[in-house]
C-alpha cells in the first residue's frame, strides 16, 4: 500500500496543494491507514532533520548575497557592462538581456531573482526599444534558467547533500553547460533578429566605453571568481563560501559602490529569510518523504521497471531526460532532485554514467522545468513582472525551450561537455 505514495502526492499536486502539504500529507496519510504510526513519528522528524545540516547552510547565504547585491544595483553595472560589449548587435538588448542573466548568474544562482532583477529593468526597456513585450518576456524567462546552472547553484548544493557528491565538482561541471545554453539562446536571437528586424540597442561603443564599463562591473564579477577560487584552493568550504559572499556584496553595497543603506538591511534580510524558509523547508519535506520512499522499496521497483525497459544506457538516458522533463512541470528542483537523486542516480551509475555528468543532466532537465506549464514557477514570476497572462507568455518561450531541449541532449550524448572542467581540477577521472 505505502508505494501509492507517489500517485498519491501528485493528486495533492493536481488539486492544487502546495508542494510543501503534498510532501508531508501523502506518505503521512498512507502510514496512518497502513497502521504505522511510529514510522509517522520518524517522518515528521525527518522534516527537521533534513534540514539541520551544515552544508545546507550555504543556500540561506547565497540568498542573502544575491538579495544584497540586488538591492545595491549591482545589477544595472551588469546590464550597462553587457551594453557596452554587445548591445550593438541587431537585436542587441535581447542579447544583452541573456548575457546579463549569465553574469548575474554567478551572482544569485536563482532563476526566480534573475526574472524578478532583470526583468523589471530590461522587459520595459526592451519595449521601449521596439521589442514587443511578448518577445521581451520570453527571453527574460528563457535566459533566467542559467541562474541555477552556472555556479554559485542551490540546486547544485543540495544535490551534492543528497548524494554525497562534491559541491566543487558539481560547481565546475556546470560552468560549460551554463555558457552553451546562453550561446544557444544568442543564436535563436540572431535569426530572429533578421527574420523581424529587431533593432539594435546601441550605437558601438568605443573601447574607452567598455574600458569604463567593465571597470564598474569589476567588483561583482569578482564574485564568483572568490567563491569558486577559494573552495577549489582549500581556503573555505562552501557554506564558508556562501558567508564570505555575504561580506563581500555588503562591503561592495556599503563601501565600493555606495548604494547600499542601514535602512536597506531589515528588508533585504526578511526577503532571504523568507526565500530561504521556503526552501529549506521543500528540502526538509522532500527528505522525511525520501524515508518513506525506503521504507516502501520503491526505488528498487522503480528499478527494476527502468532497467527492464532497455539495456542499452543510450537509450535509457533518452528516456530519462523525458521523464526529468516532465517531473519538471509539476515539481521544483530541489524537491525533485532529493525524491528522484537517490532513485536514478545509481541505476545510472550502475551502467556507466559518470556521477558528476547525471547530476547535470538532472539538474538541467529539472531547471528547465521552471519554464514549462503547468507549474512552471519562472512563468508565473515573468507573468507578474511583465503583466502578460502566463499563457502568453508559455507561448512566446517556445523557440528557445526547443533549443534549450537540444542543448540538454547535446550534454546528456557527450559528457566531455560536463567533465572536462572537473576533470582539469582533478574531481573526475
Amino acid at each position: 500500500m505505502l508505494s501509492f505514495f507517489l500517485p498519491l502526492f501528485m493528486v495533492f499536486l493536481f488539486l492544487g496543494l502546495p508542494v510543501f502539504f503534498g510532501l508531508i500529507a501523502a506518505p503521512g496519510l498512507l502510514l496512518f491507514l497502513n497502521g504505522q504510526e511510529r514510522d509517522i513519528v520518524l517522518l515528521y522528524r525527518n522534516v527537521y532533520n533534513g534540514m539541520d545540516s551544515f552544508p545546507l547552510m550555504a543556500i540561506p547565504f547565497f540568498m542573502l548575497a544575491g538579495e544584497v547585491m540586488n538591492r545595491s544595483n549591482i545589477t544595472l553595472r551588469l546590464v550597462e557592462f553587457s551594453q557596452a560589449m554587445i548591445g550593438h548587435f541587431r537585436g542587441g538588448l535581447a542579447h544583452v538581456n541573456v548575457l546579463s542573466s549569465m553574469l548575474f548568474a554567478g551572482l544569485s544562482g536563482s532563476a526566480v531573482a534573475d526574472v524578478s532583477a532583470l526583468g523589471s529593468m530590461l522587459i520595459p526597456a526592451m519595449e521601449k526599444q521596439g521589442y514587443t513585450r511578448k518577445f521581451a518576456a520570453a527571453i527574460t524567462a528563457a535566459s533566467s534558467i542559467i541562474g541555477p546552472i552556472i555556479p554559485p547553484s542551490g540546486i547544485m548544493i543540495i544535490y551534492a547533500y543528497v548524494m554525497g557528491e562534491s559541491v566543487a565538482a558539481l560547481f565546475l561541471a556546470g560552468i560549460v553547460p551554463g555558457i552553451i545554453i546562453g550561446g544557444a539562446l544568442m543564436l535563436v536571437v540572431w535569426f530572429m533578429a533578421d527574420r523581424y528586424d529587431l533593432p539594435p540597442s546601441t550605437q558601438r561603443a568605443s573601447w574607452g566605453e567598455r574600458g569604463n564599463a567593465s571597470l564598474k562591473a569589476i567588483w561583482p564579477l569578482m564574485t564568483p571568481v572568490i567563491i569558486l577560487g577559494g573552495i577549489l584552493g582549500g581556503v573555505f568550504t562552501p557554506t564558508e563560501a556562501a558567508a564570505i559572499a555575504v561580506g563581500y556584496s555588503v562591503l561592495i553595497g556599503f563601501f565600493v559602490m555606495r548604494t547600499l543603506k542601514l535602512s536597506d538591511l531589515p528588508d533585504i534580510m526578511m526577503r532571504a529569510g523568507m526565500t530561504s524558509a521556503v526552501v529549506l523547508l521543500l528540502v526538509g519535506a522532500a527528505m522525511a518523504f525520501k524515508t518513506v520512499a525506503s521504507l516502501s522499496h520503491t526505488p528498487e521497483l522503480l528499478a527494476e521497471i527502468i532497467l527492464g525497459l532497455s539495456d542499452n544506457p543510450l537509450v535509457l538516458l533518452f528516456l530519462i531526460n523525458v521523464l526529468l522533463f516532465i517531473v519538471g512541470m509539476f515539481l521544483d528542483a530541489g524537491p525533485a532532485i532529493i525524491i528522484l537523486g537517490p532513485i536514478l542516480g545509481p541505476i545510472f551509475t550502475s551502467l556507466g554514467v559518470d556521477s558528476v555528468h547525471f547530476a547535470i543532466i538532472m539538474a538541467l532537465n529539472l531547471t528547465v522545468g521552471l519554464l514549462t506549464p503547468p507549474m512552471g514557477l519562472v512563468l508565473f514570476v515573468t507573468s507578474s513582472v511583465s503583466g502578460l497572462r502566463v499563457e502568453t507568455v508559455a507561448k512566446a518561450t517556445l523557440p528557445f525551450l526547443a533549443v534549450e531541449v537540444i542543448v540538454i541532449f547535446l550534454i546528456t550524448y557527450f559528457p566531455a561537455l560536463t567533465l572536462t572542467v572537473p576533470r582539469l581540477f582533478g574531481f573526475v577521472q
